[in-house]
């Protein structure tokens, strides 16, 4: 079950920006086409081959781009403890109406490690109080409808 060339070709540059006319066109350059290479482009995606192929790399690269929860926690903790630093714009005066900007690295505000702390307190579920209620309760079922009779036959 090995791609071709041109197939792994096509997969590739479908890869780049997920257009199926571009890199149907790249891999098959004779192609000039682009509904032509539309329709082709179509019927590749449809392979099992070229689909587990393209399915395959894609679940590579969103794993490299996309956060795990712990890095989003241990992110979390390091701005609660002000280990971070964001950029700020500070504009100076230089004299005679003119001024100059610029930018500089600070530590992070409290209002940053604030909801840092406080988005890690929802994780660690540190906020919630919890009430325990117990209790030995008798149930009493009550008939108390009454029956008119219309249902009873005559």
């Amino acid at each position: 079950m090995k791609l071709t060339e041109k197939q792994r070709i096509f997969c590739i540059e479908y890869l780049k920006d997920l257009n199926g006319t571009r890199a149907y066109k790249v891999a098959y350059p004779h192609v000039k086409n682009d509904n032509t290479a539309a329709a082709a482009a179509s019927r590749l995606l449809r392979n099992v081959k070229i689909k587990s192929f393209i399915d395959k790399k894609l679940k590579e690269i969103e794993d490299k781009k996309i956060a795990k929860a712990e890095e989003v926690l241990k992110y979390l903790t390091s701005v609660m403890r002000g280990e971070e630093t964001e950029e700020v714009v500070v504009v100076e005066g230089i004299g005679e109406g003119m001024s100059s900007a610029t930018t500089i690295k600070k530590q992070v505000g409290a209002r940053e490690r604030i909801k840092a702390a406080e988005l890690l307190g929802k994780r660690y579920a540190l906020f919630t109080e919890k009430v325990d209620i117990e209790g030995n309760m008798g149930v009493v079922i009550v008939d108390d409808i009454e029956e008119d009779g219309s249902d009873e036959e005559d």
